[in-house]
């Protein structure tokens, strides 16, 4: 029985954590890091590596990466 209860709480948790706003946007910061190690990478001639990458994107990209992605997130004005 405390196996069930404990099955059903992870799952919860599980969830709850696939609707979270953090965990999506971090799951959208990293899908555009992993965009940016494969372009960097056939740049290079060879894999340059998820750390690497990282640190590049977020130098180079991220802060106009998020700016774009909260407006982007704003709900359009309606002219009255």
């Amino acid at each position: 029985m405390k196996d069930s209860a404990e099955g059903k709480s992870a799952e919860a948790g599980a969830q709850f954590l696939k609707n979270s706003v953090l965990y999506k946007e971090f799951l959208a910061e990293r899908e555009e890091v992993l965009k940016h190690k494969w372009i960097e990478s056939e740049k290079a001639g060879s894999d340059i590596g998820f750390e690497k990458a990282l640190l590049d994107w977020i130098v180079k990209h991220r802060s106009n990466w998020r700016e774009r992605r909260m407006r982007e997130m704003r709900p359009a004005k309606t002219p009255a």
